[in-house]
């Protein structure tokens, strides 16, 4: 047990949303949550151990901050804990994956180009645009044309161009830091899944403590 000497002995913490670690990784303190305390006291506690993956986890862990508050407690008795943010943290074990396939890559890429491709196609038919482009290019030449690609290989470059502005990346390069419509709709469902698992955790705790 390790004691803490003097007046300005208080300790902040907050915990992180989520964290990712390998297996059999041991998981300090430092890794779930940010901590503001003195200089001499801040390296111990960041070396502070607080979980030890092993095998009979899965890959999603719960650190509680209740759990982070008693072990601090049990190692630094004399501290004044003050615990801010979120009162979980989520661990998420990452397990080595086989590498995919080039032919299941290509077979993958394919189908949803083709996907994607039909989609657009069917679009254009709800909406008769090949129609609506005949009827503008007879307005503005005077002339009727069953293929007018005056405005068909203009509109065809604007919708690919239209569609790397709306993701916001040409291949793996981002072209301002705005995030994208996907990746507000990924940042949300992502939060709703961490809501849920949260949940999840906490009602099986309960359920643990009730049947000893």
């Amino acid at each position: 047990m390790l004691e803490v000497n003097g007046m300005e002995n208080t300790v902040y913490i907050r915990m992180r949303n989520r964290v990712q670690v390998k297996s059999n990784d041991t998981v300090f303190l430092r890794d779930v949550a940010q901590i503001i305390s003195r200089d001499n006291l801040h390296e111990k506690l960041e070396c502070l151990p607080v979980h030890k993956v092993t095998t009979k986890d899965n890959n999603i862990i719960i650190i509680d901050v209740m759990m982070v508050i008693r072990l601090i407690s049990k190692a630094f008795p004399t501290v004044d804990i003050q615990a801010i943010g979120p009162p979980q943290t989520i661990i998420e074990v990452m397990i080595k994956r086989k590498s995919v396939s080039i032919p299941l890559f290509i077979l993958v890429w394919f189908l949803l180009f083709v996907g994607s491709a039909i989609t657009i196609m069917n679009f254009h038919e709800d909406v008769s645009m090949q129609a609506v482009q005949q009827r503008i290019y007879t307005i503005i030449t005077g002339k009727q044309e069953w293929k007018p690609l005056l405005f068909q290989i203009p509109y065809s470059f604007g919708l690919g161009l239209g569609m790397i502005l709306f993701f916001n990346h040409f291949f793996k390069k981002r072209i301002n830091e705005e995030p994208s419509p996907l990746e507000v709709e990924m940042f949300n469902y992502q939060q709703s899944l961490d809501q849920y698992v949260i949940l999840k955790e906490n009602k099986e705790s309960v359920r643990r403590l009730d049947d000893d």
